[in-house]
């Protein structure tokens, strides 16, 4: 009897060997036989699947950012869901939710280095512009959402500007990331939490407004 194959579930291992291609060699070495052959398929198994080289890179993208944004959201709905934990332990749970955008192993700076390498594709690749554009704002969205949840329950001051903080702290954390992914040495996590820890220090650094997140 013939093995029933999951369409879907394949072309999702398909993407997976493009990440690895990706993050390991860059995109220019992610091509069909490289991708075939790090997934342990025929090429013409690939393209059975996709159409194109094209159609592929634009389901990696994809799929990168539905895996990214799923960790992340699941994570942030815990913490703006829960308004009775005390501020120290909302403060804490913050650094980790925003830690999720930092290299801090192996899998986040892989998913950042891939979020980097497709961005910048996607500047001369129009059909990739859109997808990493939607991936870009949904991180912009949950760190807005999240200082919105720490100013609604006291954490931060009322008459803080919330969308100009979001920009700043998603400038700082992509910043970080791409100098850990570039240099990790000179940027180890301990590194990475403590300037993100001293930034969230600061939004509520002044004498008129409270202490913590």
């Amino acid at each position: 009897m013939p093995k029933i194959v999951d369409p879907e579930q394949r072309r999702r291992v398909v993407a997976d060997a493009v990440h690895a291609v990706v993050a390991r060699d860059g995109l220019q070495a992610a091509t069909l036989s490289q991708v075939a052959d790090e997934a342990g398929l025929a090429v013409g198994s690939v393209r059975h699947y996709f159409t194109d080289h094209e159609e592929l890179m634009i389901f990696a993208v994809r799929e990168l950012g539905r895996r990214v944004g799923e960790r992340v959201w699941a994570h942030a709905e815990r913490l703006l869901s829960d308004s009775d934990g005390s501020r120290a332990d909302r403060r804490r749970r913050t650094e980790e939710l925003l830690a999720e955008f930092l290299p801090l192993d192996d899998l986040r700076r892989d998913e950042m280095l891939l979020r980097h390498t497709f961005a910048t594709a996607a500047r001369t690749r129009p059909s990739l512009l859109i997808h990493a554009e939607a991936l870009q704002s949904t991180l912009d969205e949950l760190v807005q959402r999240t200082l919105q949840g720490a100013q609604a329950t006291g954490g931060l001051p009322a008459d803080l500007d919330v969308e100009v903080e979001s920009v700043r702290l998603r400038a700082l954390l992509d910043g970080l990331g791409l100098q850990a992914v570039l240099f990790p040495r000179r940027f180890p996590p301990d590194l990475l939490r403590q300037v993100l820890r001293r930034h969230l220090d600061s939004l509520v650094a002044t004498p008129h407004r409270a202490a913590g997140l």
